[in-house]
């Protein structure tokens, strides 16, 4: 056993993974909503940097069909 494993990074406070780049951000900013069909549904967020690429909300390709 490493010592990674017997003492994880503990990050505090809300931090989420970028839809975009995949990184780790303190300050997620929510841009999509998926719905599911059995419990809640999931919110997924994107780092400030690519919040304005994606744009915030629902769009028709988040939509079950």
């Amino acid at each position: 056993m490493t010592a990674e494993e017997l003492f994880p990074d503990v990050l505090s406070g809300h931090v989420a993974v970028c839809i975009e780049c995949k990184a780790l951000t303190r300050a997620p900013v929510p841009v999509r909503w998926i719905q599911s069909t059995s419990g809640p549904g999931t919110t997924l967020y994107a780092c400030p940097d690519h919040v304005v690429e994606l744009g915030v909300g629902p769009t028709p390709d988040d939509v079950i069909r």
